[in-house]
Order: structure tokens, then sequence, then C-alpha cells
């Protein structure tokens, strides 16, 4: 569907790029001939990540050690990348989420996830940015939100306050910035399944079947169609495309609001006693 060399010319970082949606976005980038590199928090998976994408032919990666929630530890990363030469684009995809009833969660807990999800795209976007618009050098930006992020969702507060935020930045900074060739855009998933993650929203089979149940195409999503999409909204291809949220769902939010609303019916009280204990991010 796309040239091998559609992504030749692009250095991109992708945050939270060393497991799940960020790996496999990587694993396309690097097919398209791109240069990536890959950052988040945990450095031995980061490194076993790269080993595995260097195997692939076309572009080259690299993995640098970063946690988004520190300001100055992303300014440390992006200068150390700009050493090497400019990036054309960045994916903002780290994240943190857990099922979690609202009342049940600590200050420490919100703080976890916005400063990931909001803070995080945030400080990555801002040190790029401030560069390109220094250099009137052209830039795209890509940020990965969630397809509750208009309209909330009970059971993922600091997620979707978190999401609605990096949507009100994309839509914001694509106006302020568009005149000075920088793009913003967003993907909106639905339930896509990937290592981890996935258990920590959908923690029983009988709710995943549920949730393929919901959805129009009766089935959820995969890392490559996130990946191909994600492809074409940071090339040349789409240059014309600014200030979009792109919703990849199957249509599943067209049947209704609040993509884990429906929990407070199907979970019972031992299930979220088994969910409460070291399920939140630290």
């Amino acid at each position: 569907m796309f040239q091998s060399d559609l992504l030749a010319l692009k250095r991109i970082l992708i945050t939270g790029g060393g497991t799940g949606l960020g790996k496999g976005m990587a694993e396309r980038f690097l097919e398209l001939g791109a240069t990536v590199y890959i950052c988040g928090r945990r450095q031995d998976v980061l490194k076993q990540a790269a080993a595995e994408l260097a195997l692939i032919s076309h572009g080259s990666i690299s993995a640098l050690p970063c946690d988004v929630r520190e300001r100055a530890a992303v300014g440390d990363m992006i200068e150390n990348i700009w050493r090497e030469g400019p990036l054309d684009a960045v994916v903002n995809n780290a994240a943190g989420n857990f099922l979690a009833r609202t009342e049940d969660l600590s200050s420490h807990a919100f703080e976890a996830v916005i400063g990931i999800v909001l803070m995080g795209t945030l400080h990555v976007t801002m040190a790029c940015g401030r560069r390109w618009l220094a250099e009137s050098r052209p830039g795209t930006v890509l940020n990965i939100s969630a397809t509750y992020a208009p309209t909330g969702s009970a059971y993922v507060v600091p997620s979707a306050i978190g999401k609605a935020g990096v949507e009100a930045l994309t839509r914001s900074l694509a106006v302020e910035w568009g005149n000075r060739g920088i793009r913003m855009n967003a993907i909106a998933p639905g339930p896509i399944p990937t290592q981890g993650a996935f258990s920590r929203v959908l923690p029983r089979p009988d709710l995943e079947q549920a949730a393929i149940e919901r959805n129009p195409l009766r089935r959820f999503g995969t890392v490559r169609e996130l990946a191909n999409l994600a492809a074409f909204l940071i090339s040349d291809g789409s240059a014309y495309i600014n200030g979009e949220v792109v919703r990849m769902d199957g249509g599943e939010s067209l049947q209704g609001a609040g993509e884990f609303s429906a929990l407070g019916r199907l979970l019972k009280e031992e299930d979220w006693r088994a969910l409460r204990p070291n399920k939140q991010p630290s």
C-alpha cells in the first residue's frame, strides 16, 4: 500500500516506543525507510526493543531512556537527538491507564497518568516545536489520543482528563503554528490488543467479548492498522491535514459514549478489589 521509501528522509521520535503501539509504529516507520528514535522509562525494555527493531532493513533505530514527565530530561534528550540532526516528526505515544473507581484513586495516581499523557506530550511538543520555530523548519506532531477524550469515560478518569487536554493542545497549536510549517494531528484508536496494557483495561475474557460485540465490525483493531495510519499522517502525502483527530475504532464510538462506562454493570466488587492493589502507576 505504501512505497518502501515513503519515510526515507524522515527523522522521527516515538515516545513510549519500546512496547505496544509505539513499538509497532517504530517497526512500520523503519520498514518505510525512516530514521527512528524511541524513548521510554525502562532502559532494559528499550534496549531489547531496539535490538529487535534493528533487524528490520531500510531505516535505522536508536533508543534513548527518558521519563517524559520530567521537562529537563526531555530537553536533554531532544538536545542529544539534535546533535545528530533535527527531527522531522514526533509521535507522542507514551501513556498510562488502568481501570479504577475514581473514589479509590489517590492524588498520586492522577498525577502519574496526567503527567505522562498530558504533560509528557506538552514537554516533547514544546521542546521540538521551539526548535522548529527558531530554525524556520517544518515539523509534524502526531498525538495518540483516545475515543473517549471528547466525551469522558467512567473508570478511566485520569486518562480521560489527560487525553482531552492532548486533543485541545493538538487543535490549538494546529492553528497557532500552522502558518509556520508545523502540522498537528492525532489518532484516537479504539481497543487494540497489546501485551500488558490491554489486560489492564479489559482484565477478563468476557469483557473482551463484550467489547467485540459492541463494535460494528465485530473485532478489535490491530497495531499494524494503527501504524499504517500513523505513517500516512506523518508523511508528505497528508500535508494538507492539520488539526484533525482521526478516529480508528471500527465505528464503535457511534454506538455510545464512554469506552469503559458499562463496566459499572459488568464488574463485581471482588473484581474492583482485585484491580486495586499495585495496579496504579508509580
